[in-house]
């Protein structure tokens, strides 16, 4: 193991980029407190940065930082317990979930975490927030910013709403077919809006949106991934899919808004519309038309026009007809 203090240093970074997300929703589902999952990962990730210099980085860092978690998590719950019988019971609980989560990988639990978050008992307005923190880390500040509001209006939003999950007692788990319409919409539409405000600074230059459209399509991409039969989720992700394809199209030079019909054609990024379009397609032979699916098509219709040199506005307006319908 290497114990340099950079090499230590890189590979927490690594695991927080990486495993943040599948760590809390772990947790998270096991704890049925998501603020506690949050506060035993963060105590993992400082005893990572504190011992992995000195004793070298782990084999499987992902399973060393749950270990730590689970370790403090049972460390709280034996704090409120008296009798030795109860103490020496979740010490043997620890000793062996440890030992398992060392030898096996980590179940992706992460989905089950968006949908606790996008539940209709939480308000709309903070459902997407509420995914950035908890899946992707963000903190409540650079999510206040992104959002247009105070912090501390933030956080306070943020908190209520995991308090929220654990005094409602609201489910870790993905919906039967029959509920699954409702909420994964509002997964859905969390995503893209975490997709839209990013999006609003295509060149990433402000720091405070902190490529908030990139992380919306890596989120599209998990969803898709962890629910690859839902055609709106095949919708959703090439409908980012098309419009991130033009983002180098959308400002001249001079940092000017040019309007759809007048971008160079040849600033589209040909490999991410070939990936929308075949996302489409798949979505397509299910027979279910939704409204990411209505609006992504009428992205592909306008990119025809790489090919063709000509825009179908009848197509266009049919789809609109669609999407209004």
């Amino acid at each position: 193991m290497d114990k340099r203090p950079e090499t230590a240093r890189a590979a927490a970074e690594a695991a927080a980029r990486q495993s943040y997300g599948k760590l809390v929703a772990y947790l998270a589902a096991r704890m049925r407190d998501v603020a506690g999952a949050e506060d035993a990962l963060a105590d993992a990730f400082a005893a990572a940065l504190e011992r992995w210099p000195k004793s070298g980085v782990p084999e499987k860092p992902e399973a060393w930082l749950l270990a730590v978690a689970r370790r403090r998590d049972v460390d709280a719950v034996r704090r409120r317990l008296t009798g030795e019988a109860a103490r020496g019971h979740l010490q043997l609980i620890a000793e062996e979930a440890e030992a398992r989560m060392t030898h096996e990988d980590l179940p992706d639990e992460r989905l089950r975490l968006m949908f606790a978050c996008a539940h209709p008992a939480i308000e709309a307005s903070v459902r997407a927030p509420l995914i950035l923190q908890t899946v992707l880390g963000f903190d409540a500040a650079t999510i206040a910013s992104a959002f247009l509001v105070s912090p501390t209006t933030m956080g306070q939003r943020l908190v209520r709403a995991k308090s929220r999950i654990r005094e409602a007692a609201i489910p870790f788990r993905v919906p039967e077919r029959a509920e699954l319409g409702e909420r994964l919409d509002a997964v859905l539409e969390a995503i893209y809006a975490t997709f839209a405000e990013g999006w609003s600074d295509p060149a990433g230059t402000e720091t405070r949106r902190r490529n908030l459209a990139t992380e919306g399509i890596w989120l599209g991409r998990l969803v898709a991934s962890l629910i690859p039969d839902e055609p709106e989720t095949l919708g959703l992700l090439a409908l980012m899919l098309f419009a991130d394809a033009r983002r180098t199209a959308r400002r001249s030079p001079d940092g000017d808004f040019v309007p759809l019909a007048e971008q160079d054609v040849a600033l589209w990024d040909d490999k991410l519309i070939d990936e929308a379009e075949a996302l489409l397609r798949r979505a397509a032979i299910r027979r279910t038309i939704g409204r990411y699916q209505l609006e992504a098509a009428v992205q592909s219709a306008h990119t025809a026009r790489r090919r063709s040199g000509r825009t179908d506005w009848t197509a266009i307006r049919q789809l609109y007809d669609a999407l209004m319908a």
